[in-house]
């Protein structure tokens, strides 16, 4: 009598396994993509320690400006945030130009380091204020050094992330690279000149993939220079700017694509002499 029980209970667990992997299948029942945190408790806990150190230099730096100042100061999240920015922060600008750069750097790259959106409006921030050559300057220096941060960020964390955010990029990223690894360079500078990859995902992406950092470094520093001037340029001109949609017509991604394709010309020339 106690073989058909146990039959009857393997029949009636196979039932439900085979209900619930119906439900599983269903559009209701699907789970959620993101419904498992990619960090373990570890990782999650260097996260949280940078960001806090991060934080409290960012903080202390902000002590430095003068307590008026304060209720003037927000992140731009608009065009119309950078008209009033650029009208209340100019003459401080002019008078404290030290301390203005120092807060500017450092909320700069605390953006770009931990991913917040907005650093667009930074840059058209700084051509507003400090004109084309050292607003290029300014957000070069920037770019780079955010996006360095953001590299060894990457570096300690970022696999479990950029896995669980960017799967089949990811794979896409690694093919691409491997294919160039030996003209390396040229192509993280077509990269980093054309709007090809989000910088978000190259900045998060390339340690996973073993990108050299002076090979990310050096693509970054000269690589965002013809979008930083296209940007700070904008920003002299903030009252007929609508849009940042307008930064980017199809003139300018047209310049974009062509340097980038002649950073990328002594990758395509190789492969060619190998097919030939």
């Amino acid at each position: 009598m106690a073989a058909p029980r146990n039959l009857t209970g393997d029949a009636g667990r196979l039932l439900r396994d085979e209900e619930n992997a119906k439900e599983d299948d269903s559009p209701t029942g699907k789970r959620p993509k993101f419904e498992r945190f990619p960090l373990n408790r570890w990782e999650f806990s260097a996260a949280v320690g940078v960001f806090l150190v991060f934080s409290t230099g960012l903080f202390c730096i902000y002590l430095t400006m003068p307590a008026a100042e304060y209720g003037k100061i927000k992140l731009p999240r608009t065009i119309s945030d950078i008209r009033m920015l650029k009208d209340h922060l100019a003459s401080y600008a002019k008078n404290h130009p030290a301390q203005f750069i120092l807060g500017y750097c450092s909320t700069y790259i605390f953006m770009q380091t931990f991913m917040i959106p907005g650093t667009i409006f930074m840059s058209l921030l700084a051509g507003a204020l400090f004109g084309v050559i050292r607003g290029i300057l300014l957000v070069v220096f920037n770019a780079t050094a955010g996006a360095s941060s953001c590299y060894f960020l990457s570096k300690l964390i970022g696999r479990p992330i950029v896995s669980w955010m960017w799967p089949e990029k990811l794979r896409f990223f690694q093919a691409e690279i491997a294919k160039h690894r030996d003209k390396l360079l040229n192509y993280m500078l077509f990269l980093r000149i054309t709007p090809t990859l989000p910088n978000l995902f190259i900045n998060l992406a390339s340690p996973i993939v073993d990108i050299p950092f002076h090979i990310f470094f050096l693509a970054t520093l000269i690589g965002l220079v013809p979008a930083s001037y296209i940007t700070v340029r904008a920003g002299l001109a903030l009252g007929d700017l609508k849009s940042v949609k307008d930064l980017y017509d199809f003139k300018t991604l047209s310049v974009l694509f062509l340097i980038g394709f002649v950073s990328i010309c002594p990758t395509l020339l190789k492969r060619k002499r190998i097919y030939e």
